[in-house]
């Protein structure tokens, strides 16, 4: 089969579009000829040897996939041949990548595709649905009627958390960077969207709130600055992390002990199936119903892997400010 691999660590030139065997699906595994995968920051990570693989050499990059059922091993309930499946959480613990004519997977890491969803965008919605499920439902405890905050409104994971605190009756204040990203913001639901280059945040969260602040603070970024964030924040609001490995900022303890406040940090792909089976029943009923859409920002070859390697890192590391939304790779072209 047709894949997109390394065979050592390094930068996006290290990625090569070859031939690897075709995967056999083991017991309780199933076998999925991918119709669409995407990437994600963690997959330019692992890449470039800045986060655990978890595979041997030569190890197929991408986590995020959608397509159908070609193979099932033994013991297989939950789905059969030709069902449509998506999921994340590939490359690691046996689990082949993404960015493959084929992979296997546990059936407990896969998920029925709605009739009404295209694999680009069950393939595009899958790592950052459950991360902002994760976030807002099993961290924060997001309620109707509250204020949200997050950083980056037009962003892969930061789109998904406007749509999705919107569905449950939440309001949202994002960022964004522009003119444009701030009309798709709007278009996304956002209540209030401020310009991070014109706009006074504090100024427009305070307002907004009526100098409540918010209760539930996503942090998309790596944290900087907890002396502004916490002085944004309601009584006991809560605070998401899920991001800046490297990030130390300094931790006004005064501020957080006082207003009440609670810090969660997560990783999705620590979450285990059972918990992350609840986020993907949620986000296949909104995307279903049309109240969770994807923005796919550039879609690529399979052959043209280390390219999109290339876009996620010019604006992951880099700030270019040129994707909005997700890549998404497709193995058949």
């Amino acid at each position: 089969m047709k894949a997109a691999f390394f065979e050592a660590t390094g930068g996006p030139e290290v990625l090569r579009h070859g031939d690897l065997p075709t995967p056999e699906p083991k017991a309780g595994e199933i076998r999925v000829k991918v119709g669409a995968a995407s990437l994600n920051p963690i997959d330019t990570y692992v890449r470039a040897g800045l986060a655990a693989a978890g595979n041997p050499l030569p190890f197929v990059t991408g986590r995020d996939f959608a397509g159908t059922v070609d193979a099932i091993g033994s013991g297989v309930k939950r789905f059969q041949v030709g069902d449509r499946v998506w999921g994340c959480n590939q490359g690691a613990g046996g689990r082949t990548g993404s960015f493959a004519e084929w992979l296997v997977t546990g059936e407990d890491w896969a998920y029925p595709v709605p009739a009404n969803v295209s694999d680009e965008t069950a393939a595009a919605a899958a790592l950052v649905g459950i991360t902002a499920h994760v976030g807002l439902f099993s961290n924060a405890r997001l309620k109707a009627g509250e204020w949200v905050f997050v950083n980056g409104g037009t962003g892969g994971v930061g789109a998904v958390v406007v749509q999705v605190a919107k569905a449950v009756g939440a309001k949202v204040i994002t960022t964004v960077g522009s003119t444009e990203k701030a009309k798709l913001a709007r278009e996304l639901g956002a209540d209030v969207v401020l310009n991070y280059k014109t706009d006074d945040i504090v100024k427009g969260v305070k307002d907004a709130t009526g100098g409540k602040g918010v209760d539930v603070w996503y942090e998309t970024q790596p944290p900087s600055d907890f002396d502004r964030t916490f002085d944004l924040m309601a009584f006991r609001g809560r605070i998401i992390v899920m991001a800046g490995r490297k990030a130390r900022p300094e931790f006004p303890n005064g501020a957080f002990y006082v207003k009440g406040l609670s810090l969660h940090g997560f990783a999705m792909f620590t979450y285990p199936p059972a918990e992350q089976r609840v986020c993907a029943e949620d986000i296949n009923r909104w995307l279903a119903e049309g109240k969770l859409k994807v923005i796919i920002g550039q879609t690529f070859p399979l052959s043209q892997a280390a390219e999109a390697h290339r876009l996620q890192e010019a604006n992951t590391l880099n700030k270019a400010g040129t994707l909005s939304g997700k890549i998404v790779v497709k193995p058949g072209s």
